[in-house]
């Protein structure tokens, strides 16, 4: 049984875990399936918005879609979160993939 199929297994018994989504998505994108990819991260920002680790991610699936404007407000979206949260690192994170994105 590959990763992706344990993963689908384990989401039959809790389908809104984020944990497992993300995990999910990660796995999509090692296929280079990136629309499902996005699917599942959106879906778990649609049940919380405070799943910091996913604006990222996110993020970066939209520039591999050649997507540059979601990427943008996704990153955006995510330093608000990052600054109500006082999470520093993730704020750098997040502010360095911008900055990047823009030149």
């Amino acid at each position: 049984m590959t990763r992706l199929e344990q993963l689908l297994e384990m989401l039959q018994q809790d389908p809104q875990d984020a944990f497992l989504n993300y995990a999910l998505a990660l796995e999509f994108a090692k296929t280079g399936d990136i629309d499902p990819a996005i699917d599942a991260i959106e879906g778990i920002l649609a049940r919380d918005e405070n799943y910091l680790g996913a604006y990222y991610q996110l993020g970066k699936f939209y520039e591999q879609t050649l997507q540059p404007e979601k990427a943008i407000l996704t990153y955006q979206k995510g330093m608000e979160i990052a600054k109500k949260q006082n999470n520093r690192k993730t704020l750098g994170e997040l502010n360095e993939a911008l900055l990047m994105l823009e030149d």
